[in-house]
């Protein structure tokens, strides 16, 4: 079995074209939308949020709360200012068959 590496642009583009396409979405949505493992990639969430990229909300649901995202403005302007022309330009290679 041939394992996929997707580059950390990559995981990045997909998290936003996901929260894009899909207006909010919990962690786990998210994460399974986008193939990515809760554990090893919350990190990558965390910088997004951080770099304003992404919005964090949470909202109580009983005694646990619910982790949401949703795309921030300078995501989307990210999106459409430089990962669509990057992938232009540089798109990813198809996985072999």
């Amino acid at each position: 079995m041939v394992h996929e590496h997707r580059e950390r642009i990559y995981l990045r583009k997909d998290v936003l074209l996901k929260l894009a396409e899909h207006g909010e979405l919990n962690q786990s949505r998210l994460m399974s939308y986008c193939g990515l493992n809760n554990v090893k990639h919350k990190v990558l969430l965390d910088e997004m949020v951080e770099k304003g990229l992404i919005l964090r909300m949470e909202e109580p649901w009983g005694a646990k709360k619910i982790i949401k995202y949703k795309i921030s403005d300078r995501g989307r302007m990210l999106v459409r200012e430089i990962l669509e022309p990057y992938e232009t330009l540089f798109p990813r290679r198809e996985a072999e068959k």
